[in-house]
């Protein structure tokens, strides 16, 4: 079996350890053999020009030749042993001056930079610091989890075995505990008991040791893992583990639910309280043609417009703004008003076009399922035959799906999977690379065809969309938002990868504000949308901002987010202590 990723650091220390002893015998043994084989060479070329010398002294020149000293008191006086003398001389130089050299960095400079670093590296976190959360591993979902936390003073720390990338972490500023990730000890010295959330984000197997051995140190806290497998899912329960995300399988329908409501009808993304959040594309509709003013007063239910979309990016909310087929909304509401806006505007003359999904992975595989039980076919693109089957055969049964086998990248096998009648694109391999390279692809092959794009890293987002996708999730920020949640912080809704939905109390400075208050946006970039109570009950025809307690609804990338917090609250700690089991 294959090591876990909480033991791998560990593995490929010793593993480095042994490649370093052998490489320093190694060394020492070469330097041994020079000197056994030049004092005997040195014997034998003495013997020759008749002069007798013992094996100490012939080891005493050439310990003296080689290092360059050369006292000068035993010579040759016959050319080839002057030759000789200078063979000598050249490569007790590069030996002393490269390899030794060497040797000294890699025994004695190294390990004590080592020691130095693991010794600031802390083993423990402070006494007094609580309600923090732990996060166990340090992959994109953490550090993206970790740079969310800092932006809003979150105390957040990094529990991690390998005490060289701990130091790399603690030298950028985050914090972080070192210690062996299946102790109970380690959790104990990093506050477990005083946390607000322990996650782990490992492997599978990784993360059960993880949740079975925080409960040892922490029997109350609340624990949150990822899960690769379904299978895995009983199993990290029984270890201990509150809540359970497989992120492949949201990502997938989060991805599916980017391409669905093409005949007009919601979906809903999130909510906060009793407010449902929801998008609804408006091909098909009375609405397409129409400016956002002449369309406000069509609208027989109590929804609230928060937001218009087109290809994934947000649109300034004008009266004179014109309703396109490619315009989404996004919609808040309760979930009669969205259901009547269904009945007003939904057409059910017009059925859903195919989508194609690229990648027969976990995520596609979700998409796929995600779009079946929706009604829509799909047909899944995946270069390893019976990779698809296989899995569908097991876990969903039977479904609207189709699968073709072949390179993504070939015009010919996406034409077999009907990409000139598709209504979108899935792209949702692992790889950013070849992500980015199948949405230029089919960009070009089809440039009026939507593309949902999966990212792993959120430094790629930006290249996805200059490829040309129509929106972009990813696996990080996916992650993030939903352990974010779960760890009782300021609860948000991803709308579209870098903008996302999230309360905040209402500032003094703002009362009896307009909601859409040009001056805010200007300031901190974070669009106003909405009023809510402190239950969650949204506010539908409030314009100007009340004086009483209420939450404001704002909309805004992490960076106008801080602005905001900045600006009007003074970056204020998020979120209060959930409750335990």
């Amino acid at each position: 079996m294959g090591l876990s990723t909480a033991e791998r650091p560990r593995a490929e220390r010793l593993l480095f350890a042994r490649r370093r002893s052998k490489a320093g015998v190694v060394i020492l043994g070469v330097g041994a053999l020079m000197v056994v084989v030049y004092s005997v060479v040195f014997k034998l070329l003495m013997a020759h020009e008749v002069t007798d010398h013992s094996w100490a002294t012939a080891v005493y020149w050439t310990v003296t030749t080689m290092s360059t000293l050369g006292y000068g008191d035993v010579t040759f006086t016959s050319d080839l042993g002057r030759l000789f003398s200078m063979f000598v001389l050249l490569s007790g130089i590069v030996y002393i001056l490269v390899l030794l050299p060497f040797y000294v960095i890699q025994y004695v400079v190294t390990p004590w930079l080592d020691r130095r670093r693991a010794a600031r590296t802390p083993r423990r976190v402070p006494p007094a610091l609580r309600d923090h959360v732990l996060l166990v591993g340090s992959d994109a979902v953490t550090q993206a989890f970790a740079a969310r936390a800092e932006r809003c003073q979150v105390p957040a720390v990094l529990v991690l075995e390998d005490i060289a990338l701990a130091g790399e972490l603690h030298d950028q500023g985050r914090q972080v505990v070192v210690g062996p990730l299946d102790s109970a000890m380690t959790y104990r010295s990093a506050g477990a008991a005083r946390a607000r959330l322990v996650i782990s984000t490992l492997s599978d197997t990784a993360n059960t040791n993880v949740a079975f051995t925080v409960r040892q140190a922490a029997a109350k806290v609340p624990v949150a893992v990822t899960a690769s497998k379904p299978v895995s899912v009983d199993v990290l329960d029984l270890a201990g583990a509150d809540h359970v995300l497989e992120l492949g399988q949201v990502l997938g329908r989060e991805m599916a639910s980017r391409v669905l409501g093409s005949t007009g009808r919601f979906h809903a993304i999130g909510s906060f309280g009793t407010t449902i959040i929801a998008e609804a594309a408006v091909r098909g509709t009375s609405l397409v043609g129409l400016t956002l003013g002449e369309a406000l007063p069509l609208l027989r239910s109590r929804v609230r417009i928060l937001a218009i979309m087109r290809k994934g990016r947000l649109r300034a909310m004008t009266p004179d703004l014109r309703i396109t087929d490619a315009t989404v909304l996004v919609l808040a509401g309760q979930e009669e008003d969205l259901a009547r806006y269904d009945e007003q505007f939904q057409s059910g003359e017009i059925s859903e076009d195919p989508v194609v999904i690229l990648g027969g992975g976990r995520v596609g595989r979700a998409a796929s399922r995600a779009l079946s039980d929706e009604g829509v076919p799909n047909t899944i693109v995946e270069l390893e035959p019976g990779r698809v089957e296989n899995s569908y055969s097991v876990l969903e049964g039977t479904a609207s799906y189709a699968v073709v086998a072949g390179d993504a990248a070939d015009q010919r096998v996406l034409r077999r999977a009907g990409l000139e009648t598709a209504s979108a694109v899935l792209v949702t391999p692992r790889d950013d690379d070849l992500n980015v390279y199948l949405t230029l692809f089919c960009r070009r092959l089809r440039p009026e065809l939507q593309m949902v794009s999966r990212a792993t890293y959120e430094r790629n987002v930006a290249t996805l969309y200059r490829a040309g996708a129509d929106s972009v999730l990813s696996y990080a920020t996916i992650g993030a938002t939903d352990l974010w949640n779960r760890a009782g912080l300021s609860h948000r809704v991803l709308v579209a990868e870098g903008n996302e939905l999230f309360l905040v109390p209402r500032p003094a400075s703002l009362a009896r504000r307009s909601v859409r208050d040009d001056e805010v946006r200007r300031r901190t970039g974070c669009h106003i949308v909405a009023v809510l109570d402190e239950d969650g009950t949204l506010g539908y025809d409030t314009e100007s901002i009340p004086s009483a307690p209420v939450q404001l609804l704002l909309l805004g990338d992490r960076h106008a987010e801080r602005r905001f917090r900045e600006t009007y609250l003074g970056r204020r700690r998020l979120g209060r202590r959930p409750g335990r089991r």
